[in-house]
């Protein structure tokens, strides 16, 4: 008996229905992104982890770069691009701050740190590698209950016409 080969055009159209499907299938799944909230998890601000400690220990803060957004041709008024680094020694405390009107993102170079946020019914881990973002609506505090320094690097968009502490969490 023989089995004629399937033509050529055949094949490709069926690999190309099973991506497409793959494709789709991936799209409709949750997204779960490390460093953030379970979705299952996500309550109303307020109704999350309670305002935590209000002053910071065993961090240090360094601005290492900022540049003022109204001189860049963006003309951005108000608001400097910064770049920190921070290290968070073991029991090291990010104290309770909100990013209403503050917009930032944190990438975790090492260590293990703990985020209690306002819109989370359940503490967030952060480890290395991941990107915590810091929108609109999060308040929080953060803090190293890992056994090693944590260092993590902080890009935000610091307004300028406020009286702010440079080092604002």
């Amino acid at each position: 008996m023989h089995i004629a080969n399937p033509p050529r055009r055949s094949i490709r159209r069926h690999a190309l229905l099973a991506a497409l499907a793959a494709s789709a299938l991936a799209a409709l799944a949750p997204s779960v992104h490390a460093g953030e909230c379970p979705a299952d998890k996500v309550v109303a601000d307020g109704q999350g982890q309670k305002p935590g400690p209000t002053t910071p220990k065993d961090v240090t803060d360094v601005v290492r770069y900022s540049t003022d957004l109204s001189k860049e041709p963006l003309a951005l008024q108000g608001r400097l691009f910064r770049l920190r680094q921070l290290e968070m020694k073991p029991g090291g405390i990010v104290p309770w701050h909100s990013h209403n009107e503050r917009p930032a993102m944190i990438y975790i170079v090492s260590g293990e740190v703990v985020e209690y946020a306002s819109s989370c019914a359940v503490p967030i881990v952060h480890r290395a590698g991941d990107v915590a973002p810091e929108r609109n609506g999060t308040s929080h505090w953060w803090k190293n209950t890992g056994s090693t320094t944590a260092v993590l690097i902080s890009v935000d968009l610091f307004p300028t016409g406020k009286q702010m502490d440079p080092h604002e969490m």
